[in-house]
């Protein structure tokens, strides 16, 4: 039976030492990450099957590593958090936490923890941090968009907009559901919103925006991303 691996992120280096050597004697495959930045690199190429994410790290804040994870995959999140209010549970849950364990705790129920997401887990697609389509690459875990190499500045809403149509690649994405996850519900009837964004985002993104390659509109139904 193939070991399961287990990402573990937090700025204490004696908790992460400690946290290593216990889930290793207990059969995991662990890697370690003491900054965001790293976490979000290992996320991508190491594929973990579960991530054990601190919120307060040095150089980005662990909800903001969870929005870059959550940017291209479905891999379970356990927060280890010593903040023990309970709004802050609640705003890690909604921004996709899987579980939410406080410090101090017990590895029993840690361990516990852990395999009980990875079992929960959906199976995943195997899904691309860093999508190329021409001279774009979107970089779905660090969201941004480099164009030739140079790093294009967008919006969050242009962001948001370009982050469904990439996660959706090559489908259409009608216009409702669109407004729906950028806008949020009570905007699903505001179609300009769309023309003026993608019309934004053309000008960004494409060689020629009047003649635009990859982001393409089906008149009356939504828009398509093609890489």
């Amino acid at each position: 039976m193939t070991a399961s691996r287990v990402l573990v992120v937090d700025d204490e280096p004696g908790l992460v030492r400690a946290l290593a050597i216990n889930l290793r004697a207990h059969g995991w495959e662990v890697a370690t990450a003491t900054d965001g930045a790293h976490a979000l690199d290992l996320a991508a190429s190491w594929r973990p099957d579960v991530v054990l994410l601190d919120l307060g790290l040095p150089d980005i804040g662990g909800l903001d590593v969870l929005a870059g994870i959550r940017g291209w995959s479905r891999v379970p999140v356990v927060v280890l958090s010593a903040r023990q209010h309970g709004e802050d549970k609640v705003e890690a849950l909604d921004a996709g936490a899987d579980d939410y364990v406080t410090k101090p705790f017990a590895m029993n129920e840690l361990l516990a923890r852990l395999r009980a997401a990875v079992r929960r887990a959906a199976p995943s697609d195997v899904a691309e941090a860093v999508v190329e389509a021409g001279e774009l690459a979107i970089d779905l875990a660090r969201r941004r968009v480099l164009r030739a190499g140079v790093e294009v500045r967008l919006s969050p809403t242009e962001w948001a907009l370009v982050e469904v149509l990439v996660r959706n690649r090559g489908r259409l994405v009608s216009r409702e559901q669109l407004l729906l996850e950028v806008w949020g519900p009570a905007y699903t009837n505001e179609t300009g919103y769309l023309r003026v964004y993608a019309a934004q985002l053309r000008r960004k993104l494409e060689v020629d925006p009047s003649h635009p390659r990859h982001l393409l509109t089906q008149p009356g139904m939504g828009y398509v991303f093609e890489v």
